[in-house]
């Protein structure tokens, strides 16, 4: 899959069953000009991500939480590691700290590992220096 070009230089795909930590993170990507596609669950995620590949698009990046129903964030991310998407930078956004799930993450390809609840600047700034490469 070619690098995210264009408009997709800005289009983030988020993974997370929480409707209210989307919004959380809607609300700090947004106004930065981001573009968020949003998905409840890792399967759900693995769709969005088949869709885009359908339209010839990428997201610049993916932001998954860990703890979700039917497909989980690590093995969405083992899932999306095998897959057109799998040099895509993944930042994992979750409230589990610790060291062996944070490892099993990095196993499985995650690039980065912020706990919930996050600082607004924080996650703004991990967020340009994954999609910094693409300005």
């Amino acid at each position: 899959m070619a690098a995210p070009s264009g408009e997709d230089k800005r289009l983030i795909l988020l993974v997370d069953d929480s409707a209210t930590l989307r919004m959380s993170v809607r609300s700090v990507l947004g106004p930065a000009g981001y573009e968020l596609l949003e998905a409840a669950d890792g399967q759900e995620g693995l769709e969005a991500l088949a869709e885009l590949e359908r339209q010839g698009r990428s997201p610049a990046m993916i932001i998954s939480d860990v703890n979700m129903p039917r497909l989980d964030g690590i093995a969405f991310i083992q899932r999306v590691k095998q897959t057109p998407f799998k040099f895509l930078p993944i930042l994992v956004l979750t409230t589990e700290s610790e060291p062996e799930r944070k490892l099993a993450g990095k196993q499985a390809g995650a690039s980065g590992w912020l706990v919930k609840p996050f600082q607004p600047q924080t996650l703004l700034a991990v967020v340009k220096k994954f999609t910094r490469s693409l300005d």
